[in-house]
């Protein structure tokens, strides 16, 4: 995997795609497009454990550690959430645990993200990348204290 972007590389080309849009109606479009992307969590994930707390849609994480890398997958039941989520991933999904617990995550103000979400979206968004650090965090840990 040498040939993997960094999150700067995958944020930078986050903010390129939201400048293709001139109106935040036209971004919104672009944000549940990616939701519709996004591959569906299994129910078995659609579980109290894996809610993110402090959003307020239902929102759920899964995360799992493989070959020193994080791998996200995750689900609302609001649209312009599950948008969130698929963006989320895209830029933190498969990344080294050090990695994701430091990255700034500068492309959420770039493209205007935070201003343009109402308040609660906003603090459910930082409630999921608070927990998604963690978890990179404690899975990077736990990895390694095992030979």
């Amino acid at each position: 995997m040498e040939n993997q972007r960094t999150i700067e590389e995958i944020e930078q080309q986050l903010v390129d795609d939201f400048a293709l849009f001139e109106t935040w109606e036209e971004k919104y479009e672009y944000i549940i497009d990616l939701g519709k992307k996004l591959i569906p969590l299994s129910d078995a994930f659609k579980i109290d454990a894996y809610k993110i707390k402090g959003c307020q849609s239902s929102v759920w994480i899964h995360s799992h550690y493989e070959n020193g890398r994080v791998f996200f997958e995750g689900d609302s039941d609001a649209v312009i959430v599950r948008g969130l989520v698929a963006i989320v991933i895209t830029v933190l999904n498969g990344q080294s645990p050090t990695a994701i617990a430091e990255a700034p995550l500068s492309f959420i103000d770039a493209i205007g993200l935070r201003s343009h979400l109402a308040q609660t979206r906003a603090n459910g968004l930082s409630a999921m990348l608070k927990q998604m650090k963690l978890e990179a965090s404690i899975l990077g840990g736990q990895s390694s204290s095992h030979p």
